[in-house]
């Protein structure tokens, strides 16, 4: 096609591409779209088996295509995608809950003589509606409103697991996961947990109604279901009216309508109460059911969960990841628009496959492994992002937690059974009908350990996105070696013999010392390429925090310990032409894995070390043995002291500086580098300058969250990590000192306060970032890219 014909063909309801040919191949009608986009279809088997796999060619070739099947654009992409739900406005919802099958005049007939009038909800609204209406119903759903719902879980959680623990067979599916979250779904709303059975009908029904591709002859079934469904929730609303001081986010919304009556309006709560039980019941069945088939899938994985139940939180965000229960959602554009260089015209419809988006290895390395130890796991595109983002996130997260604990504590010899998965066919929805698994009930634990069903003090529910602290990882003490007077070598290999995770030179470590309270950083010192072991070195610090003296007194070879990481905040810069490397003490473990990588590479470089005298001096000889006349020994006991001064004395824009020691020698360092370019001077810091934080001193501000379309208080006495979570906004962090990076958030508006030690003099400077669990705004605002 032309131009001119391409736009003729727009106009006209024809192809839309405008990009030119994809590939070689054409279509029979001679579009420019290549044959796999032609013969994309949704409602085939691959898609519902695999969504990801099903466009993998697309995520790798053509991120962007048109299908003429569904007359949709397909996005496949992280990037993508998540610049399309940053725009709300570009990108509209309105089309979220249209059929995408459109139905025949018998069925419409039906659906209109129940009086089926589904109108705007959370979903599918645009603005200005739709964020007065979610701020006006979202209280319900912040983590400490949802922390009195756990018992009522556990104990369901507990007595379904009885009706079928001494079977040794269940199907999952039928027998527990989806009738628990519909009573924690009828619950939470207020509804009356009765016709279970009648409303699973509904939801399946409403379902295949909006994303699924329904037979003629099957239309009119489903529409009398939908209609069913319909009238069933607005007798429900009805009688709630009875009753206004109820309990339940129906009830709650009912109050809500007589304090704002033009925002909460009555079709609204109708379409509400239907739409609700639907996106708090049907999603977290299915997430459950693929969380546990793919756990079961991988037995190892499974095993490590069953003995460390601290991996469940992570566990939950990786197979939200991996194989969650939504597939894609759908957007209309509203004005022309470009994303990922694919020009989209005005009223263009988009399927956005997030599965696929969770897939992608720009953005998450090994994007296929199924890791429950990812670090960005919750960076998963299942829940949405931004102002459309779930707002029943945090519960079902709770829902999956106990779900998980329950049966990693009472069968933890389950075993998936054979079988063949199917799935209800439809773009965005999808969980497995059926999940048959076995077990020996003569294994059961609680034969012989009773107390196992019922669990006094239960793994707590990470009600908010789990931190990345909770992240542990077993591994074998190997040996403990004495490197230098008052410190130790200590190399840490995998309980199972297996490979250890891969790390660059500045890498950390964080180790729990003998409780998870007490976790401290240890830089890694051994070599990046050492694939079976990672090494640290531990100075003993009597006066220290505690986790040197418990490191010193208690560890052995053959110890069990849990680490977390490796994690780098201190990065190399393999492209320098010249660097200076600086150690000062117990300083020296990061910086001999860069200096070793700055050798392998052939850059041109300095090592200087510093200390007390020879023999506090960890890895003298090896040091001198590898880097020879590069190396430079600073003993104070022999009088040498690295002259900073005469050592910084001439910028050079070419060289990068790397340090680690004590915060003194840091500071000077600092100094002498003040007239070096901008970011030329690197530090790794290890002790934290935050005080405890102290109301008296500060002021209370606001953040805006630009991509969530809400204003967060932060008060004199909060930090801005902990508003952010309580009003239900996922962002990560660790350590909370302003050490890790963890938290790091970007800022598009305002003068931050920085208060961490990880940003350097050119990133403070430029006020783009800051870390949310320390920092702060100078005045009384900013505005972050949440």
């Amino acid at each position: 096609m032309n131009p001119v014909e391409v736009d003729t063909a727009r106009r006209t309801g024809g192809c839309p591409v405008a990009h030119g040919p994809l590939s070689s191949e054409r279509t029979p009608t001679g579009c420019p779209v290549s044959q796999r986009a032609a013969d994309f279809d949704p409602f085939e088997d691959g898609y519902q088996q695999d969504p990801p796999e099903y466009v993998r060619w697309a995520r790798e070739q053509e991120p962007i295509f048109w299908s003429p099947k569904l007359n949709y654009w397909v996005v496949t992409r992280y990037d993508d995608i998540k610049a399309i739900f940053r725009d709300n406005i570009t990108f509209s919802p309105a089309i979220a809950l249209e059929k995408i099958t459109p139905t025949g005049e018998e069925a419409n007939a039906v659906l209109a003589s129940y009086g089926f009038a589904l109108n705007r909800t959370l979903v599918n609204e645009d603005e200005p509606a739709h964020m007065p209406r979610r701020r006006a119903l979202m209280h319900s759903f912040i983590p400490e409103e949802l922390k009195h719902h756990e018992p009522m879980v556990r104990e369901l959680a507990r007595e379904y697991v009885d009706r079928f623990i001494d079977d040794g067979r269940a199907d999952l599916v039928d027998q527990m996961l989806w009738e628990i979250p519909l009573t924690v779904a009828l619950h939470f709303l207020g509804v009356p947990e009765e016709d279970m059975d009648t409303l699973r009908k509904y939801s399946i029904a409403h379902t295949v109604n909006t994303w699924g591709r329904p037979k003629p002859e099957e239309q009119v079934a489903v529409a009398h279901a939908v209609g069913n469904f319909w009238q069933y929730a607005g007798k429900v609303l009805d009688k709630m009216r009875e009753n206004p001081e109820g309990g339940g986010w129906m009830q709650y919304g009912l109050r809500r309508q007589r304090e704002l009556p033009e925002v909460v309006t009555d079709s609204y709560l109708h379409s509400m109460m239907m739409a609700g039980i639907v996106a708090a019941h049907e999603t977290t069945a299915n997430a459950t059911a693929n969380a546990m088939k793919l756990l079961l899938q991988h037995p190892d994985v499974w095993r490590e969960v069953c003995e460390d139940p601290s991996l469940i939180p992570n566990a939950v965000e990786e197979c939200l990841r991996h194989n969650g229960s939504v597939a894609a959602w759908r957007r209309i554009v509203t004005s022309d628009a470009q994303v990922g260089g694919v020009d989209l015209p005005a009223g263009s419809k988009l399927l956005i496959v997030t599965s696929s988006a969770n897939h992608d290895e720009g953005h998450f390395a090994d994007a296929d492994l199924f890791d429950i130890r990812r670090d960005n796991a919750s960076d998963h595109l299942t829940f949405g992002y931004g102002s459309h983002q779930c707002m029943g996130k945090n519960l079902a997260r709770m829902e999956m937690q106990i779900f998980l604990e329950e049966f990693a504590r009472r069968l933890p010899h389950m075993r998936l059974a054979p079988q063949k998965f199917s799935y209800v066919p439809n773009t965005s929805f999808r969980g497995p009908e059926h999940l048959w698994v076995e077990w020996d009930p003569n294994q059961n634990p609680e034969r012989t350990q009773p107390a196992l069903r019922h669990v006094d003090e239960p793994v707590p529910v990470r009600i908010g996105e789990p931190s990345k602290g909770a992240i542990t990882r077993p591994v074998v003490v190997e040996s403990v070696t004495p490197v230098a007077e008052g410190i130790v070598k200590l190399r840490l290999v995998a309980p199972d013999g297996r490979a250890m995770p891969r790390w660059a030179a500045g890498s950390h470590i964080d180790i729990e010392c003998g409780h998870p309270d007490l976790s401290r950083q240890y830089s890694l010192c051994g070599d990046p390429a050492d694939a079976h072991a990672l090494e640290i070195a531990v100075l003993r610090e009597p006066a220290g925090r505690g986790g040197s003296e418990w490191v010193h007194a208690h560890v052995k070879a053959g110890d069990k310990l849990k680490i977390r990481g490796p994690r780098n905040h201190f990065h190399l810069d393999e492209s320098t032409r010249k660097a200076i490397f600086i150690a000062g003490g117990i300083g020296i473990t990061p910086v001999s894995a860069m200096a070793r990588r700055a050798k392998e590479l052939g850059i041109d470089y300095e090592l200087h070390y510093s200390g007390r005298s020879r023999e506090t001096m960890a890895f003298l000889d090896e040091l001198s043995a590898l880097h020879g006349e590069r190396l430079q020994v600073h003993a104070s006991s022999e009088g040498q002291r690295n002259d900073l001064a005469a050592l910084l004395a001439t910028p050079d824009a070419d060289t990068q500086v790397y340090a680690c020691g004590p915060v003194r020698m840091l500071k000077a360092l600092e100094a002498h580098c003040a007239h070096w370019p901008e970011d030329a001077l690197h530090v790794e810091h290890f002790e934290s300058t935050l005080g405890t934080l102290d109301p008296s001193q500060e002021h209370a501000f606001e953040v805006e969250l630009k991509d969530s379309g809400i204003t967060v208080p932060v008060r004199a006495d909060q930090t801005v990590l902990s508003a952010l979570r309580a009003a239900n906004i996922d962002v990560q962090s660790d350590c909370e000192e302003g050490l890790c990076g963890s938290c790091e958030v970007r800022v598009l508006a305002g003068k931050v306060d920085h208060r961490d030690v990880v940003l350097t003099r050119a990133e403070r400077e430029a006020g783009t970032k800051m870390m949310a669990c320390c920092s702060r705004a100078c005045d009384g605002r900013l505005v972050l890219e949440l």
